[in-house]
């Protein structure tokens, strides 16, 4: 007889053959790992059901999560469950509706420039004085503000990805496995070779060296943690105690993002440029897997959704014009 595989050895197997196929999916390793290590604390013999599954996923930030996160931990777990399946046909799959409906979508804190500003000169303010620490968040913050680049694809950026010569960034196999080339303004060229001097005279430079690395003894020439990014943005944002106009409970870093799109969207609107043929353009800059989620903008954010109503009273006056 053949000794049962755990199911810590399936999560491997499924990560594994996810990555052969070219996904990325650098998130799911934890998120996985979690759920085979809350199904060994239940000591529960059988297969799985969608009961625990559900107590897993209202498990998340001790219990007091949101109807939405749950939703989200279930929907990133489901695919492994199927993939289950195959090898342990009792398993059961949690239905979709088990939380409700779909989490919709949410208006982001669109950032003023004033804001962005204020953020960038509260990171020269960072202990240790002289610390690689302030310069390594202002640039960081910086690039995401000037290029909208998830924060996963910052961080994870190498030396070698960062060429300054030609102006341009190579991200690679950020979100789906997709990787792109994102051309950078002089400005913000400037601004990540001052950063390079300054970060090669603490860290040796080489061909995979983090381009943003930790600091301190034993964070020096190590890559960046999300975890530890966003505590930084966070501990700043309440410093700074901004007034909050999105929809989440507080400016997020990844509303840096939204920024950026909403601005190049609007800077467009206003030369006349017709939005249709440059939304291609910017989905592919942003690295979206599907240009919906580019014209999003244009029904989700205020300042986006007056220029777009004023541009459908200006086609319906031409169109009735052209009838008259």
């Amino acid at each position: 007889m053949s000794t049962p595989i755990s199911l810590r050895a399936r999560v491997a197997d499924y990560l594994a053959e996810r990555r052969r196929l070219g996904y990325a999916l650098r998130a799911h390793d934890t998120l996985l790992a979690d759920f085979a290590d809350f199904i060994t604390e239940q000591h529960r013999d059988g297969p799985l059901t969608a009961d625990l599954m559900v107590a897993w996923a209202q498990r998340a930030r001790a219990g007091h999560g949101t109807r939405e996160s749950w939703y989200r931990r279930l929907q990133r777990l489901r695919p492994f469950i199927r993939y289950l399946q195959q090898f342990e046909p009792d398993t059961e799959v949690p239905e979709d509706g088990i939380f409700g409906p779909e989490p919709g979508r949410v208006a982001p804190h669109i950032y003023h420039q004033e804001e962005i500003v204020a953020l960038l000169d509260a990171t020269r303010h960072l202990g240790p004085a002289g610390n690689l620490r302030s310069a390594t968040y202002e640039a960081l913050f910086g690039l995401l503000a000037a290029t909208g680049l998830r924060v996963s694809e910052a961080i994870h950026l190498l030396e070698c990805d960062v060429d300054l010569t030609s102006g341009l960034l190579s991200v690679r196999e950020s979100k789906c496995g997709k990787s792109r080339q994102v051309p950078l303004h002089p400005s913000a060229v400037e601004a990540l070779r001052r950063f390079r001097r300054r970060r090669c005279r603490e860290v040796a430079s080489a061909h995979e060296t983090p381009f943003f690395t930790g600091s301190g003894k034993r964070h020096l020439g190590k890559p960046l943690g999300d975890r530890q990014v966003h505590r930084v943005f966070n501990q700043l944002r309440d410093r700074l105690g901004w007034s909050n106009r999105g929809a989440h409970e507080a400016p997020r870093l990844h509303d840096l993002r939204h920024t950026f799109a909403v601005r190049r969207l609007m800077l467009w609107h206003r030369d006349g440029v017709d939005l249709d043929q440059r939304m291609l353009a910017l989905s592919t800059y942003l690295g979206h897997v599907k240009i919906k989620d580019t014209y999003w903008y244009l029904t989700a954010v205020p300042e986006l959704m007056a220029l777009a109503a004023d541009t459908f009273e200006r086609f319906v006056a031409g169109t009735e014009g052209g009838d008259a």
